[in-house]
């Protein structure tokens, strides 16, 4: 069984001049490094020369002496592959750029997805709505429908939590959606916002 030796010795190996040390740290991380590079470009040959332009900044930092380490070696490498990228989408054109205006809105770039608090009570009345009129329908159906659309159940799973059929637990399920709209339809019942 081979003694695996740690990242921050071989950093300190290799500033210290043993050149095998970074051999044994590239060879090390190599696969991981270039699969996440080759995750965001999705071109080979480019995905090598980030590889390659990332080492190369990762050997002059370390030539220089201005690595800190703090046994973070593989995050501080996938950080400088990181902003290589950025670079090269930036090069390339291919990464949206925003030019400033006078007119110009950060927030019509930026979105917050999160309702705002009316349209929350909104939701909160639609669904608290919906749950009285799932209340009116007949218990098999009513069963079916809560597994599968509040527990987020398979038909499978139902089928095996009532001990009826997959296609029973279908049939249930339909005629819960058609009830449903019956009730909704008879009653004039908004449920959007």
């Amino acid at each position: 069984m081979e003694l695996q030796i740690d990242d921050s010795v071989l950093v300190k190996d290799y500033i210290g001049g043993n050149e095998q040390a970074l051999e044994i740290l590239i060879n090390r991380h190599n696969q991981r490094i270039s699969s996440f590079i080759y995750s965001k470009v999705l071109d080979k040959e480019v995905t090598e020369d980030i590889f390659q332009d990332t080492f190369i900044k990762v050997i002059r930092t370390l030539k220089r002496g201005s690595y800190s380490e703090e046994g973070k070696f593989l995050p501080w490498v996938m950080r400088i592959a990181h902003n290589l990228i950025i670079d090269y989408f930036r090069k390339n054109k291919r990464m949206p750029s925003f030019e400033g205006s006078d007119d110009f809105n950060i927030f019509s770039v930026i979105g917050d997805d999160k309702p705002n608090a009316e349209k929350q009570l909104i939701k909160n009345q639609i669904d608290s709505d919906l749950r009285l009129l799932v209340d009116e329908l007949p218990e098999d159906q009513r069963e079916v429908l809560i597994m599968r659309i509040y527990q987020d159940m398979s038909f499978k799973e139902i089928s095996e939590n009532t001990g009826v059929s997959i296609n029973t637990a279908l049939g249930r399920m339909r005629y819960a959606l058609i009830n449903l709209r019956k009730i909704i339809n008879k009653h004039n019942i908004v449920l959007t916002n």
